[in-house]
């Protein structure tokens, strides 16, 4: 399995473009999961629901299954990485939205503008692709914000063709 981080800051559009590469990873045949940091947690279920009464008393784990999908929520102290393979195993690739601290491949999406004055990672030996409207030229692959054909490719052939 194959895990890359797609960083940047907030409104950079790391949703938007994982979205997209979702579809052309998925359209090409690929086995796509993705991973989402929070920091400030979150619910699966709403208040009152079965799933959130279970985790209220206290369960460790709670497993939601209903036709065609299954939920797990479930106290966990593994690193990341680990956490990332026992999960997704079955998966061809692994897209991450975040973690830009963490030791894993990366793709910073960049946009320059008021807020975003210089990207994250132009120091960061993980960095693989820079995907951007600015002037930024690191040392790795560039890419358009609108080049999906082509981030997909090298998607393909830097983590899938192996």
């Amino acid at each position: 399995m194959n895990i890359v981080s797609i960083v940047g800051k907030s409104g950079a559009g790391k949703t938007t473009l994982i979205e997209k590469l979702i579809r052309r990873l998925k359209e090409k045949g690929y086995i796509v999961g993705t991973v989402k940091h929070t920091h400030n947690g979150f619910h699966m279920d709403k208040k009152g629901k079965d799933s959130w009464r279970h985790r209220e008393a206290g369960a460790n784990a709670t497993l939601v299954i209903a036709p065609g999908i299954v939920a797990l929520v479930k106290d966990e102290e593994l690193e990341l990485v680990r956490e990332i393979q026992a999960y997704l195993s079955d998966m061809d690739i692994v897209l991450v939205e975040g973690f830009k601290k963490k030791d894993l491949p990366k793709i910073e999406i960049f946009r320059k503008d008021d807020r975003h004055k210089e990207p994250l990672c132009m120091e960061d030996e993980n960095l693989d692709a820079f995907v951007s409207d600015s002037d930024y030229a690191p040392d790795v692959p560039r890419f358009g914000i609108e080049d999906i054909d082509a981030i997909t490719r090298f998607i393909e052939e830097k983590y899938l063709k192996i």
